[in-house]
């Protein structure tokens, strides 16, 4: 089990693509971590799959009471509706900043890098997505690539489900590694 004594947090809302939550969660809690499901809201968050609401999962803590401290790295669920409505809110996003400034893994997948967008941690970086928001993170200043899989001082970004396998290997691996380098924060 590689990930034995490490702690993730998942952090999504209502609109998560189902597979991009309970994929990870699953491979993550199957080498041993602990994962935390955060959220803005209490009680359970709906997954979106097929143009559809789909599945449900109870939140555990809400990012209000979660200290980054607690955890080894951070892995955040794409969707259209997900980061799009985590975005608005500005304690998500001092969450997701803590983590790059304790030089922590940070895992970002399908529209995800939205969040990453807002929490102004991108630029300089290479990062991918889904294809259809590649304009935005230009413009916040990454250097976007058409890849699978792109890791860059522990920020770890996929463009969709079917790179999931690729995502989840990447994302145990960074974990069990640890704390990187450096990692520039503008915010």
């Amino acid at each position: 089990m590689k990930l034995e004594n490490k702690r993730i947090a998942i952090l999504a809302t209502d609109g998560f693509e189902k597979s991009e939550l309970f994929e990870p969660l699953r491979a993550l809690k199957n080498e041993g971590a602990t994962v935390d499901i955060i959220s803005v809201k209490e009680g359970e968050i709906k997954s979106w799959d097929n143009n559809n609401w789909g599945e449900s999962i109870i939140v555990d803590k809400l990012v209000d009471d979660a200290n980054v401290a607690d955890y080894n790295s951070l892995v955040l669920p794409g969707g259209v509706a997900n980061p799009d409505l985590l975005r608005t809110h500005d304690n998500v996003l001092e969450f997701i900043r803590a983590f790059f400034k304790s030089n922590k893994p940070v895992a970002a997948i399908c529209h995800a890098p939205w969040l990453l967008v807002s929490a102004k941690v991108v630029e300089n970086r290479k990062v991918t997505s889904y294809h259809s928001i590649k304009d935005d993170i230009i413009n916040a200043g990454a250097h976007w690539v058409d890849q699978e899989v792109v890791v860059d001082q522990g920020l770890i970004t996929s463009r969709n489900p079917n790179d999931l396998p690729v995502f989840i290997d990447k994302i145990i691996e960074e974990t069990r590694e640890g704390k990187h380098k450096e990692q520039v924060v503008n915010a």
